[in-house]
């Protein structure tokens, strides 16, 4: 079960430092702790980052993943620190979210749609309606 986060989320990753971080690659250990921030699976964080995962299970929490998937990493961890904002820091209602369907997104869940980059700024934008009180 998700664990509820602190009040307000830590500002998003500014671009540049996601280009450089990406460039550099994350260690494989960040990945189970931005899952853990909703409570996101294995199953579910794989696809997001664009791997098996099998392949994702295969490295260790020293080994750094590869540039695509570092990017990917860092757009999750800015969405769901833009989500615990919008939702007042209430992980397990993040998690609901992202795992149901919103008509905003052809009634597809939040998560099915963090496979392709496109994805990742058609829900940040829900958000942003979200936190704007802009009814879809």
């Amino acid at each position: 079960m998700a664990q509820a986060t602190a009040q307000h989320a830590p500002l998003p990753y500014p671009p540049f430092i996601m280009i450089a971080r990406s460039r550099q690659g994350i260690l494989r250990g960040e990945v189970d702790q931005v899952a853990g921030l909703v409570g996101l699976t294995d199953k579910e964080m794989a696809p997001i980052l664009n791997m098996s995962e099998r392949n994702m299970h295969r490295l260790k929490n020293d080994d750094r993943l590869a540039r695509d998937a570092s990017e990917r990493l860092l757009l999750l961890t800015n969405l769901l620190r833009h989500a615990l904002d919008v939702f007042d820091g209430d992980a397990e209602t993040v998690a609901d979210w992202m795992r149901s369907p919103i008509r905003e997104l052809n009634s597809q869940s939040p998560l099915h749609l963090l496979d392709t980059t496109t994805g990742f700024g058609l829900v940040d934008d829900v958000l942003g309606r979200i936190e704007h009180g802009i009814v879809g």
